[in-house]
C-alpha cells in the first residue's frame, strides 16, 4: 500500500503541475492574445480537485493531515495509541461513507451521461471518478495503517540531508511517537 500511496503522490503532484502550466497558458491566451478562454478554468478546477482526492493516501502515507496534538501529547503512550486507533477508525469509517455516495454520484453521472454546463461540456464521470478512487485509495492506507501502525521509514526533510536530534519536536511528533514506540506501560 505504501507504493500505491507514493505513486498516488506523484499523480497528485503532476495534476497540480499541470493546472499550473494550465494556468498560465489560459492567462497568455486572455492577456497577451485577447482571446477568450473555453477549457482552462474547468480543466484546472477538476485538476485541483483530482490532485486532492488522489492525494488523500499520500497524505496519510506521511501523517500530513491537520492534527491537534494538545490533548495526545498530555497522555500516557498508551492511551494516546488508543485516542489513535479510535480517530483512525472513524476516520475510517467516514472515507468509506465518501466512497459509498461518491460513487454514487459517479453511477449517476455515468449511467445518465451527465455534461457540464460550459462551452467545453465535459462529461461530468471523468471528474467525478476521483471521488471514489480516491477515498477507496485512502480507505485502504488507513486500513494498512491500522494493520501495520509504524509509521513509515521516511526520514524526516532538513536543509543539510541529515536528521537534527535536538531539532523541536514536530507537531504531529505524538502520533508519531505513540506508533513507533511499544508500550512501556
Amino acid at each position: 500500500m505504501r507504493g500505491i500511496s507514493r505513486v498516488c503522490g506523484v499523480l497528485s503532484a503532476t495534476m497540480i503541475v499541470a493546472s499550473v502550466i494550465i494556468t498560465c497558458q489560459l492567462i497568455f491566451v486572455r492577456f497577451v492574445l485577447n482571446q477568450s478562454t473555453i477549457w482552462q478554468t474547468e480543466a484546472v478546477t477538476y485538476l485541483m480537485i483530482g490532485a486532492t482526492l488522489i492525494g488523500l493516501p499520500y497524505v496519510q502515507l506521511l501523517r500530513g493531515h491537520v492534527n491537534v496534538e494538545l490533548v495526545p501529547l498530555l497522555l500516557a503512550p498508551r492511551y494516546r495509541r488508543i485516542l489513535i486507533g479510535i480517530t483512525t477508525l472513524l476516520t475510517l469509517l467516514i472515507a468509506l461513507l465518501m466512497l459509498f455516495y461518491g460513487y454514487e454520484l459517479f453511477s449517476f453521472a455515468w449511467q445518465r451521461n451527465w455534461r457540464s454546463d460550459t462551452v467545453w461540456g465535459v462529461k461530468l464521470w471523468i471528474p467525478y471518478i476521483a471521488l471514489p478512487v480516491g477515498f477507496a485509495l485512502y480507505s485502504l492506507q488507513l486500513l494498512a495503517d491500522i494493520v501495520s501502525p509504524a509509521p513509515p521509514p521516511l526520514e524526516e526533510p532538513t536543509l543539510t540531508g541529515v536528521v537534527d536530534p535536538v531539532a523541536p519536536e514536530r507537531p504531529d511528533a505524538g502520533e508519531k511517537a505513540a506508533l513507533s514506540h511499544p508500550a512501556s506501560e
